[in-house]
């Protein structure tokens, strides 16, 4: 009978800013995902995916911490953390060194 307690479902339905911010973080992870998948040689994905994660970690907390009522996207940023985690260590030191070595040199395509 509590399904039919009408003032329990709109207390308890979903609003649309948390729609919206989980459609914002959805983009914020897979458009540039999918770019790093499509451009990079794959033994430099995951060092880059680690960085992508970390990053929006950082972003999610900074956004956490002005919407101190939302405690949903503190438990965000953390996994994002803990995937980024998981990324580094997956990833060997010799393609960290390849990847930071990549983004170093400068480009033949570019003009000086």
């Amino acid at each position: 009978m509590i399904a039919s307690n009408a003032s329990w479902t709109k207390r308890n339905a979903a609003s649309r800013a948390s729609f919206y911010m989980l459609a914002l973080l959805s983009l914020l992870i897979a458009a540039p995902a999918f770019l790093m998948i499509r451009l990079l040689e794959p033994e430099l994905v995951l060092p880059a995916l680690s960085i992508l994660l970390f990053s929006d970690a950082a972003i999610v907390a900074i956004v956490a911490r002005r919407n101190s009522k939302n405690a949903m996207l503190w438990d965000i940023a953390g996994a994002f953390t803990m995937m980024g985690c998981a990324a580094a260590i997956f990833s060997e030191p010799d393609q960290v060194a390849l990847f930071l070595d990549q983004l170093r040199e400068p480009q033949p395509d570019t003009p000086l």
